[in-house]
């Protein structure tokens, strides 16, 4: 192999900080009708930097046969005994066998974002049959977990949910194989390919190698949500969006989303303090990406106005998951005090506020034990906010509605994005949440008339759009909130039945309250 300080060396090294350069800068500028243009480009730069390594090997004859281990490749990626066997990685045809197969990789990265997937496949294989021959070491471990992410997406890409298993969960067990062995700061691929004044710091390669690794769980994340395993598959993504935040390697918008998304497991869970640390994390990481521009610089600007309209949507998306995060609580709240006949079971309501001591010790634990999101800069305003709202069942009406507030503010923030122009399906599914909270909080109220009062609410903001909504093209959420009409229109007359009857007692009933009920047994029936 050439010197690292030879002519030969720096020439080889300029044309793969070249072809890195086509690749992740110039391919930005490619025209919509050549659109792999530096791509192609980078790819010829790589095949001579391949041969040129060729001819070095060939020239010095070194193959070292007697050593070399059978380089049939791993079918689906599942071998991770490479710490045993094989040539060492600083050994001269340990790093040969390394800077091919980065070659080999680039080459198939390459080959996969031109769309050419059958030959990206052989690029990446060929690469993980040199590095068959090679122990793992901090020479080439970096190179040994990139591929097999790199395999993972390529058959994930094609539903071969499995196969991308066996790779990822490879380049799992060596990361933590290595970390426990050794733990050095590897070798990033680029510094191949690099001149020596030009290496990079520990810090450096140690934040490469930990964004890799954090690629593999993100990865492993979406193949067990595809298998079906969900609790595992929400451990990865929570991991995955704590490592990002460790390594400030993320887009603000994009990580509050997935955040807030991962809330809505948790939920459906039970799992309230976790959805709350999520959503109460997404709020805070999404202000990160600054101010809403205002309508008249999106008018000025196309990529104002892009940003604009972003930052409404994905800002709406996480208001909607705060809003399904309190309808949960309070919904939930319920199934658990509730009797047999639906009323409010105030002998289990005193033992479960007994009992509240106890659970709010379990919490502080809990707390303690979670893998909690944050930064130095963003952990005091995620906790702040977490204050905002419980994450225990509210077990009165105060509780109740303080959880309400919460939601009923983010429907406000919701609906000024989805609006009923443009957004008819979200726009009523936010009101139906709207009228599911009014509902939730009506359970904890005592007085009857207020309880009245509350589900009018309901009637007064389905009622006109139900009216609104044309039938031919909306027939299914017309007949949805019609159902939502009917059962609100008997809870009122239930209500009314029982004022009647404390009423009876002591004076007859009056021409406006038999009206009354005449007027909600008929609307419930229509």
């Amino acid at each position: 192999m050439a010197s690292l300080n030879s002519d030969e060396w720096r020439a080889i090294c300029d044309k793969f900080t070249n072809a890195q350069n086509l690749t992740d800068v110039e391919s930005r500028n490619d025209p919509e009708n050549d659109p792999f243009r530096s791509k192609y480009k980078a790819r010829e730069l790589l095949r001579e930097i391949y041969c040129s390594l060729k001819s070095f090997e060939a020239g010095e004859g070194e193959e070292e046969s007697g050593d070399q281990r059978p380089t049939e490749p791993p079918v689906d990626g599942q071998r991770e005994d490479g710490f045993g066997q094989g040539f060492s990685g600083d050994s001269p045809a340990g790093l040969r066998a390394a800077k091919l197969g980065a070659v080999e990789y680039y080459l198939g990265v390459n080959h996969v974002d031109t769309e050419e997937l059958s030959a990206g496949q052989e690029h990446l294989m060929n690469c993980m049959k040199l590095l068959e021959r090679c122990r793992v070491s901090s020479e080439n471990v970096s190179l040994f977990i990139h591929v097999r992410n790199q395999l993972g997406i390529l058959w994930a890409g094609r539903d071969e949910t499995e196969t991308a298993q066996g790779f990822l969960e490879t380049a799992e067990s060596i990361y933590q194989r290595y970390m426990k062995e050794d733990g050095s700061p590897p070798t990033d691929m680029t510094e191949y390919f690099t001149t020596e004044e030009k290496l990079l710091t520990h810090q450096e390669r140690t934040k490469r190698f930990e964004l890799a690794y954090t690629h593999t769980m993100y990865y492993l994340a979406q193949v067990y949500k595809n298998l079906g395993e969900t609790e595992r598959a929400a451990t990865y993504c929570h991991t995955t969006l704590q490592r990002q935040l460790q390594l400030n390697q993320f887009s603000p918008m994009e990580w509050a989303l997935n955040a807030a998304t991962l809330s809505q497991y948790y939920i459906t869970k039970g799992r309230y303090m976790e959805g709350r640390h999520c959503l109460s994390a997404a709020t805070v990481i999404s202000g990160l990406a600054g101010e809403v521009p205002s309508e008249a610089a999106a008018q000025e600007s196309e990529t104002e106005s892009e940003r604009r309209e972003t930052l409404r949507q994905k800002r709406a998306e996480i208001a909607r998951c705060w809003i399904k995060y309190c309808l949960n609580l309070l919904q939930d709240a319920k199934k658990l005090l509730e009797d047999n006949i639906g009323e409010l079971d105030t002998d289990r309501q005193e033992e479960l506020k007994r009992a509240r001591r106890r659970e709010e010790e379990e919490e502080e634990k809990g707390r303690k034990s979670a893998l909690l999101f944050g930064s130095e800069d963003t952990f005091d305003s995620i906790a702040s906010m977490e204050e905002k709202v419980c994450c225990l069942f509210p077990l009165d009406f105060t509780e109740a509605r303080a959880v309400f507030l919460v939601g009923q503010n983010y429907v406000t923030q919701a609906k000024e994005y989805f609006q009923m122009d443009g957004y008819v399906t979200d726009h009523i599914e936010i009101l139906q949440d709207h009228s599911s909270l009014f509902r939730g909080l009506a359970f904890f109220e005592e007085d009857l008339e207020r309880r009245c009062k509350m589900h009018k609410r309901r009637v007064d903001m389905l009622e006109p759009i139900c009216n609104d909504l044309n039938a031919q093209y909306y027939l299914l959420i017309r007949r949805q909130l019609m159902f939502e009409l009917a059962e609100t229109f008997n809870e009122m007359m239930d209500l009314k039945l029982t004022l009647a009857n404390r009423q009876a007692d002591t004076q007859s009933l009056d021409n406006h309250t038999i009206k009354k009920f005449n007027s909600l047994c008929s609307a419930s029936a229509k």
